[in-house]
């Protein structure tokens, strides 16, 4: 009995340390194909906005499919929004209520948090 007590603790120890590790391993493991596919987007964001002195538009889908935006039911994914400043967001809409996997270019890095810029 004793030792049936003993792996039964074990077992729930070793799944909430796993738990623990993988909730606090960076986005860029986590996430590491969303992460890779939206770099490769900001990059190709980044020469349009070099190319053509601003930003793809927001409903442009023959550009942002070009750019590598894959289309979908409900858009585009991941969702693009950009503001009058010249600013833009990739955002992983994954979830109803987020916070989201993120992109914001004034930033510059991958987050989890909630859109700053809305369309």
């Amino acid at each position: 009995m004793k030792k049936a007590i003993i792996i039964i603790v074990s077992i729930i120890l070793v799944i909430v340390i796993s738990f623990t590790v993988y909730w606090n391993l960076p986005i860029e493991i986590t996430r590491k194909s969303d992460v890779k596919f939206g770099n490769q987007l900001v990059e190709n964001i980044e020469a349009y906005k070099t190319n053509n002195k601003k930003l793809p538009e927001n409903q442009d889908w023959k550009t942002l499919e070009k750019l590598g935006f894959k289309k979908e039911n409900s858009g585009i994914k991941p969702n693009y929004a950009t503001d009058n400043k010249g600013s833009y967001e990739l955002i992983y809409l994954d979830e109803f209520d987020g916070p989201y996997l993120m992109w914001n270019s004034q930033e510059r890095k991958w987050t989890i948090d909630y859109p700053k810029i809305h369309e």
